[in-house]
């Protein structure tokens, strides 16, 4: 067996893999969120549309109030009442004031806002003892965008801003680009599906309903391909209908060194591309990847490990970009690594960069990191619930003290009140 590339080697080649999907389909507003734009969008209309207020208020001419003070007020006739959706009935005249609410329409003449608290109303008649320069709260016509700009372009993610831009900019509907098919199975005789009883020596398989689940939160549609036995043709047919069914496959297990591990054979057996074979990378060390083109379609084979932990950090290291490049984003699809101080001493691999899974919390006004309780066994995926970073010791080192800066790569949300793990002392 070739000896482990690099993660830097490795990340290098699968991203160098993966082209964006080109295929899209129409959905509706309600249908948007989480999809990728395909196309530019544009909007005929300016925004705001008019010149209106943004304080509760008087709409005003700067001019009537150049000289007025708190000794001298100007007193100005208020003529009519604006809301938001209301026209104004007239221009403003000199000596006139309009009162009006946050959103409504500046009438011609008017170019400044005095906010209420800084008004006196007695009857029709309003004291201003401040002057105001034009523009003071007004929200001028195409001050935020300009009609037949560019407003969204392809690649964008689209989540509840961008949604509501397209509403604004009456798009009922966008070209989005179709989610990659991702097929997963798991490998192994020992496995038995959730809803059976182990006997003890067998195991139940988790992984298909974790990557499932994973794949899902990463715009991707799962195709769940069940348990495979470790048999060289029961393997060949399902590799082989995943091929052809998917964009991308993840299967577990079989592709370590062990005679009943056939995964890369039966790859090679059907015309497969292997590019990589082992990562030092701990935990996921044998990680295989692997193409099949055929009709301009690329398919992407990721075999990884069968214990729990290393196939989700392979995932989320190089499958997620993988497949959040492959969704059509144009940026934000790269892993994410931020600093954080860990609150425990962080033990390395050696020759392997390591990645040791725990909590991001936020404390004092700074990012820090705590180990995750327990034993950091591949296998023991109990402790990994709850996990929103793994922090890397990088190759080569041995340690990294508690106390000191560490690079943490972020899966999961940072919650400012999280509590963190208890220490860990196994590693």
């Amino acid at each position: 067996m070739s000896p482990p590339i690099s993660v830097a080697e490795a990340e290098a080649i699968v991203f160098g893999l993966v082209a964006p999907l080109r295929e899209c389909e129409v959905a509706g507003l309600d249908a948007l969120v989480e999809r990728v734009l395909a196309e530019p969008i544009v909007s005929a209309d300016d925004f705001p549309a008019a010149d209106n207020s943004a304080m509760d208020g008087y709409a005003v001419r700067a001019a009537d109030l150049k000289d007025c003070s708190p000794q001298q007020p100007r007193w100005l006739r208020v003529v009519e009442e604006i809301p938001a959706g209301r026209m104004p009935r007239a221009s403003l005249d000199p000596g006139e004031a309009a009162r009006i609410f946050t959103g409504g329409m500046l009438p011609d003449g008017a170019d400044a806002i005095v906010i209420q608290e800084n008004a006196r109303r007695e009857g029709d008649r309003v004291a201003v003892w401040e002057p105001v320069p034009p523009h003071t709260f007004v929200r001028t016509r195409a001050s935020f965008y300009r009609a037949g700009t560019p407003l969204l372009s392809p690649g964008t993610l689209l989540g509840p801003p961008e949604v509501a831009v397209l509403a604004v900019a009456r798009h009922t509907e966008a070209l989005v680009y179709r989610r990659p098919r991702v097929a997963i199975f798991s490998t192994g005789d020992e496995l038995v599906a959730p809803g059976v009883s182990p006997q003890p020596a067998q195991i139940v398989d988790s992984n298909q309903h974790a990557l499932a689940t994973w794949v899902a939160q990463n715009g991707g549609v799962p195709l769940r391909f069940g348990i495979i036995p470790d048999r060289p043709d029961a393997l060949r047919g399902a590799i082989a209908h995943a091929i052809a069914t998917a964009d991308v496959v993840l299967s577990t297990g079989g592709v370590s060194v062990g005679e009943y591990d056939y995964v890369e054979q039966v790859l090679a057996e059907l015309g497969g591309t292997l590019h990589v074979r082992a990562v030092a990378i701990k935990p996921g060390k044998p990680l295989t990847v692997a193409t099949f083109t055929s009709d301009d379609r690329v398919c992407l084979y990721f075999g990884l490990p069968g214990n729990p932990v290393s196939a989700l950090a392979s995932c989320w290291r190089f499958v997620g970009p993988a497949l959040r490049k492959l969704s059509g984003r144009r940026c934000g699809w790269q892993p994410l690594f931020v600093p954080a101080r860990t609150r425990d001493n962080l033990c390395g691999a050696g020759r392997r960069e390591t990645y040791l899974w725990g909590r991001l919390a936020i404390a004092a006004g700074e990012l820090t990191f705590s180990l995750a309780g327990g034993s950091h066994s591949s296998g023991n995926l109990i402790n990994l619930a709850g996990t929103n970073g793994l922090a890397v010791v990088p190759l080569g080192q041995p340690a990294i003290a508690a106390g000191e800066v560490v690079q943490v790569l972020q899966v999961g949300a940072i919650d400012a009140a999280a509590g963190a793990f208890t220490a860990g002392t196994e590693i």
